[in-house]
């Protein structure tokens, strides 16, 4: 009877590891990971395709190679939506044409519209949240490395990475809905980005992008305060960082101590990108931006005058549901007036579950889109002038690429992908990516400057 106990516990335990064997055998091992929207998204994706090499799985680049397709979705506006969506819809018709054997989809649209998405689009293996790397590696059987959730595949040029030092917003803005999406405002702990930062530059990371929902309120839940001065200090030291990028820096709480350290730390470029959305006080009342016309533009004038040489970028919607034409004719004389170096503009999306839902959409999309084509007109027009001033300039740049016989390089001006671009002409000088040089501009438009490598 012992014998038969034994005999039949020892095949038991080798039927298992033979279903292990086979078990390992099937698991999917090719997968692209295709990541829409902002740059958060682009860090999102990047740790999760670092916990996918962990686990011996193989990235590749297009649904040709894939077993697997992980879609990171963006749910911000109407239009992001739509993209995310007919990505979606790509990879269920070629997992029903047998191309790919498995679609999930993660990301803002996912964590938005789980339960619709569900109902509508059942394909779908599984709709996951934002930076639920678990849940994604369980679809295939992998484990999560929480202690290596700092490394990352570096997925642009190897010199710059984007760097995302909190999650969620707590700010109320009424057109927004990334609180319904991310959630509450959380920092990563300074330690942690330090670990990261000093991963990014050992793979040969120069310039770090500060990217958050909302930078300015970086430290506030987990010191007690806004720390985002005493986190680029502590980021500068890293050795290998030339370069430190902020964006997404919030108008209404900005720190005195944050100027100070911009103003005089040379590793920090002399660059903030502040979304301001609106500047008549009826409309930032309705957006619920906890900001006037006049506090705005005092801090606009305690910036430019405390930091010399500043390069300031911000952002605007028109089309808001309380954007009359006086109130768009003062954003416009605001922009003519202030001569921003960098201007995006937007226009409104009614977001349902937002705020601002309840206001409708009444101004027409076709006075949207003048409006936003008469504010663009007038910053090419500041952009072709501030441009012109730095002609016979020298600029210190870093090189980004070699296309069609140019050179792209930036300077501490310039964000990638979404600033203006300086092109040097490839006369036969090796110029090599990633490093940093000096230029003489010689010539310039209203998008981009032309120059010279000083040898």
């Amino acid at each position: 009877m012992v014998v038969l106990k034994v005999s039949f516990f020892i095949i038991l335990k080798f039927a298992k590891n033979i279903n292990s064997v086979n078990a390992m055998k099937n698991k999917i091992k090719n997968i692209e990971v295709i990541t829409l929207g902002c740059a958060k998204n682009i860090v999102d994706s990047e740790r999760l395709m670092e916990q996918l090499k962990l686990n011996n799985v193989n990235l590749v680049g297009n649904a040709e190679d894939a077993e697997a397709v992980i879609i990171n979705t963006c749910g911000f506006i109407e239009d992001a939506k739509q993209e995310s969506i007919n990505t979606i819809l790509n990879a269920i018709e070629a997992k029903k044409n047998n191309k790919i054997k498995k679609v999930i989809v993660a990301g803002c649209l996912s964590e938005r519209y789980k339960s619709d998405l569900e109902k509508e689009l059942p394909q779908v293996d599984a709709f996951l949240g934002t930076e639920d790397y678990r849940g994604i590696l369980d679809q295939f059987d992998y484990s999560l490395k929480e202690n290596l959730l700092g490394e990352r595949v570096v997925t642009t040029p190897n010199h710059y990475a984007y760097i995302k030092i909190s999650e969620g917003c707590d700010n109320p803005c009424s057109f927004c809905a990334i609180p319904l999406m991310r959630g509450k405002h959380k920092s990563k702990p300074i330690e942690f980005l330090i670990n990261e930062a000093t991963a990014l530059a050992k793979k040969g990371v120069k310039e770090l992008i500060i990217i958050a929902q909302d930078t300015t309120d970086y430290g506030k839940d987990i010191y007690g305060k806004r720390s985002i001065a005493k986190l680029l200090r502590e980021l500068s030291k890293v050795t290998g960082i030339e370069w430190i990028r902020l964006l997404y820096a919030y108008p209404s709480h900005f720190p005195d101590d944050l100027i100070e350290e911009i103003k005089t730390n040379p590793k920090i470029c002399k660059y903030i990108d502040m979304p301001l959305q609106h500047i008549s006080d009826n409309v930032l009342k309705s957006m619920r931006r906890g900001i006037t016309k006049n506090t705005t533009i005092k801090l606009i004038r305690k910036l430019k005058e405390n930091i010399p040489g500043l390069t300031l970028r911000t952002t605007f919607i028109t089309g808001y549901p309380t954007e009359g034409e006086k109130e768009f004719n003062e954003l416009y004389n605001f922009i003519e007036d202030i001569q921003f170096d960098r201007v995006g503009i937007f226009k409104y999306s009614r977001e349902e579950n937002t705020p601002g839902f309840i206001l409708g959409d009444p101004v027409d999309d076709t006075i949207k889109e003048e409006r936003l084509a008469t504010l663009m007109e007038l910053q090419s027009s500041i952009s072709a002038k501030k441009n012109k001033s730095f002609v016979r300039k020298v600029l210190k740049v870093v090189i980004d690429d070699l296309r069609d016989n140019y050179y792209i390089a930036r300077s501490e001006r310039d964000t990638p992908e979404v600033d203006g671009e300086i092109l040097i002409e490839n006369n036969g000088k090796s110029l090599e990516i990633g490093k940093f040089y000096s230029v003489e501009i010689i010539d310039a438009n209203e998008y981009d400057l032309f120059g010279n490598i000083i040898i």
